[in-house]
Parts: C-alpha cells; structure tokens; sequence
C-alpha cells in the first residue's frame, strides 16, 4: 500500500513487442489482477487506470541493441518510481531474439541494476513451450526443428538457450536444471545465492509443467528483477497477489459494438490457419509488397478495397502473411507492409469499426502507433494468451492483440462474432 492507502501495482511488466504485452496482460488478468496496458513508454502527462500490475509495451525486439538497453531502462526506473516492487521482462515464449539480443542485454543491464542473479524462463507450458536440459521445446519438438527456424526477423537456429545468451551477454549464463527445481523453491533459493556469489547475472532454469513455474515463482518471490514468457509472469503475479491478500479482479463489460476488421502481418503458421478459414466466410485483401507499388499505392488499393466491402454488417480481412516459401528476404517489405496496414487500420476506424482484431507484433505496434492509442485495460481472454482490451479515450476501441503463434484455426471468426 502507498500512504494514503492506494494499492500500488504488484508487478510491472515491460515487454519487448506490443502482442506480447497483450499475452502477459491476458495472462495477469486471468489470475484476478486488473491489469493496465501502456503502448510505449509512459510519460508524466499520461493517465494510468487503477491496477494491480502494469504492463508496458515496446517495440525492442528487434531494435538495436543500444536502444532496446536505453528504453527498457528508462521503463524500469518509472516503475520503480511509481512504487513497483518486482519488474518483469517479458519476451517471447519461442525466445525470438538474433545473435546480438536483445533478450540478452536487456535482461543482463536488468540484472547488474538488482544486483542479484535474474532467471531466464520462456517456458509456457499451456502453449506447449518448455524447458529441459536448457533446450527449447515446442511441443515435442526442439525450437530449431519448427516454423521458428525461417522466421524473417529473427530466425531461431539454435535451441540450446543457455548457448544462445552465452552469444549475447557479458556474464557467461548458468542453469538450474530440472532436479533442482523438482525438489523445491528452497532448492532453487539456495542455487540461486551461490550463484550471485559466483558473479553470475542470469540463469535459464528448466520447467516442463505449470508447477515448476510456481516453484520459480515462489523461489523468487523477493527479486527485484524476473525474465521470461507469460507464464512465469503469471505465476509470479499470483504467488505476490496472494503474499498481499488480494487479486480480486475486475467485471467485465460489453465490447463495443460495430463492424470488425482484421489487420494481419504475421507469417506464422498459426496465423495462416486462421486467415485460410476466415477467408472462407469474410471478404479478405491481401497487401503484396512484391508487386513494386509504394505504400500510397498500396494503401490507396486497400482502403479502396476496404470502402467496397465493409459494411455495418459485413466484417472485413486486411493481410499481408505469406508462408516461408513466398517470402523475399530483406526488411523493405516488412517497413512498408506495416505503414500500409496501419493506414488501412486508421482508415476502417474513421469509417465506423470499432473492433480490431490485430495478428502479429510488429503489425499491432504499427497500428496501435497510428492510431494514437497510449493506455487500454485488459478485459477478457479470446483464446489463452489473446485478450480482448478496451481504449480508455473516445471513440471507444476494441482491440485483440494476438500474437503469431496463438490461437486456435478459428479465431478470427470467434473474434467477429461468426
């Protein structure tokens, strides 16, 4: 509690892309914490709804290294002001990241602030991702032998993590494998000391099973810094919400009503699913950066495409997702892609939607960027890791923030209501 008895966030959350934020926001929501999202980093002016954790989302993913250091740090120092006890860097569950970060850095600039070894755990074992030996797991398959291995902005080729911030970091990394989490937070407790007094800054720790994230959670339940996916953060935010007694959530009120349209970027798998069958019942458009056309081109097309087609009664479909195979190297395409989105995205705003449904993280950044957006609170989930959020300014907006690889093939429809 502060002072004059205001309840002070039990957990602040920065995130390196904006669907990502959505998937820890979803995740923190869910355990009975009313959560405030904040779109790039807060200023003074800002006006934060009431909250139990706060979660702010960046764009450092793929950002160089100095600058993803410079924001997250800047971040972190807000929220210690603000009285937050626990920051959280969350990436994502498939640990995206390049040789040089930015996972990495941030989270070792985190840790020599703290002063104290920081875990590295991406497991999120309701996604099917998990922790063993140190290796990557998407479902029974290691990282490297998925769709992740021919992502076009950070294709992961290796799924040995600790090797992987061993090319990364300053501080050589260490692991605490499954033996040791198994036997208890005690145990893990007491590794995690010897390494601080050994030097070393971060830790990957194994977890196969939810329960092995509680255990992280308690174990770690008096650090000042944590790294990893939604899961940890989960668990992390209920062990806190229970030591303070409470986590007593939020109603949830009505979406606002509208036509639907669907802003797709992302070339993951799941997302191709999800257009392929929502394709077969909503009117779509694709943007091809591949015809040569610039982005007024291209935005003058879709929005024409968008004026013809959407309808107070009739949804609508905007991609860009392409499988592996059609993809051209080179981050041109993905620059102008998302500008042209993003216009598409303002445009079918000032002509009556009010929900957005938007796949993909550089995709969400882009729009949420041209739409002004700053704050929403989380409502409720549409799938695991997927919330539905609600802007806090007028028009009244609702947004779905999803992540690349979530969801299920029909959630688009679901998310329009069909």
């Amino acid at each position: 509690m502060d002072q004059d008895g205001t309840r002070l966030p039990v957990l602040g959350c920065i995130a390196d892309d904006y669907t990502g934020a959505g998937d820890v926001a979803s995740a923190l929501r869910r355990v009975g914490l009313r959560v405030a999202l904040l779109f790039g980093e807060p200023g003074g002016e800002l006006e934060i709804p009431v909250c139990d954790a706060l979660v702010v989302a960046l764009k450092t993913r793929t950002a160089p290294v100095p600058v993803a250091l410079a924001s997250s740090g800047r971040v972190a120092a807000w929220m210690s002001e603000r009285g937050v006890q626990t920051v959280y860097f969350k990436y994502c569950s498939t640990f995206d990241s390049t040789d040089a970060g930015n996972i990495g850095p941030v989270a070792e600039a985190l840790a020599e602030k703290a002063r104290h070894v920081t875990v590295v755990c991406p497991a999120t074992p309701e996604h099917g991702r998990t922790v063993y030996a140190g290796h990557l797991f998407v479902g029974e398959r290691l990282l490297a032998e998925t769709s992740m291995r021919d992502h076009p902005l950070t294709p992961m080729t290796d799924s040995d993590l600790v090797r992987v911030l061993g090319r990364q970091v300053r501080v050589p990394p260490a692991l605490i494998g499954l033996d040791v989490v198994r036997r208890g937070p005690d145990a893990v407790s007491r590794e995690l000391a010897a390494l601080t007094g050994r030097g070393v800054r971060l830790v990957v720790v194994d977890a196969t099973a939810e329960q092995d994230l509680r255990t992280v959670a308690e174990a770690t339940r008096g650090h000042a810094v944590l790294t990893g996916a939604a899961g940890l953060a989960r668990q992390a935010g209920s062990v806190r919400a229970e030591q303070l007694g409470f986590g007593d959530g939020v109603p949830v009120r009505p979406l606002p009503g509208g036509p639907s349209v669907i802003v797709a970027g992302s070339c993951s798998a799941a997302t191709l699913e999800q257009i392929a069958l929502a394709r077969e019942h909503i009117p779509a458009f694709r943007v091809d950066p591949r015809r040569g056309v610039d982005v007024g081109g291209l935005t003058g097309e879709a929005v024409a495409w968008l004026d013809r087609n959407l309808t107070d009664s009739q949804d609508a479909l905007i991609y860009s997702s392409v499988p592996p195979e059609q993809r051209r190297d080179g981050s041109a395409d993905a620059a102008v892609v998302e500008r042209v989105l993003a216009n598409v995205a303002v445009h079918a705003v000032e002509r009556g939607a009010r929900r957005l449904v938007l796949a993909g993280g550089e995709t969400s950044g882009a729009v949420i960027e041209a739409l002004g957006v700053r704050a929403v609170e989380v409502v409720e989930e549409a799938d695991v890791g997927v919330p539905w959020t609600r802007t806090t300014t007028d028009p009244e907006l609702a947004l779905l923030l999803k992540s690349g690889n979530f969801g299920g093939p029909d959630l688009f429809l679901r998310a329009v209501g069909r």
